[in-house]
């Protein structure tokens, strides 16, 4: 095997969960290959360098070592690239952490409750 496709080799190299995250980044525009964006069918080989860029505005670069179009364990996974992502800045981290300690963001219940349907239907009757 000399080439495979970069949605593939994504998803088998745990890079992404799912085959269909790893084409929906692509067709977003959150993957490059050797510095040009790449679409989900491009063919990878050994040596090429591909940059996603993730949430908050990180971007992970990995080296492709080998290739593999099957699922192996995460272990052996791992092997298939080389991380050689920056580490963040001090600035970076700081508000990384902030971040995580907020917590993820609190949307307001969809569907209002009894009470509050109540009370939508006494201002509307009388308005």
């Amino acid at each position: 095997m000399d080439s495979v496709r970069l949605d593939v080799w994504l998803d088998v190299a745990c890079l992404f969960k799912t085959r269909s995250e790893a084409q929906r980044a692509c067709r977003g525009g959150k993957v490059d290959v050797n510095g040009h964006a790449a679409r989900q069918n491009r063919e990878i080989r050994p040596g090429d360098v591909i940059e996603i860029t993730r949430p908050a505005g990180r971007r992970q670069r990995v080296v492709v070592k080998a290739l593999a179009d099957r699922h192996i364990p995460k272990a052996e996974a791992r092997a298939l690239y080389e991380d050689t992502t920056p580490p963040p800045s001090p600035e970076e981290q700081a508000m990384l952490d902030l971040l995580r300690q907020a917590g993820p963001p609190r949307l307001p219940s969809g569907a209002p409750d009894r009470r509050e349907r109540r009370r939508i239907r006494r201002d509307k009757e009388n308005w």
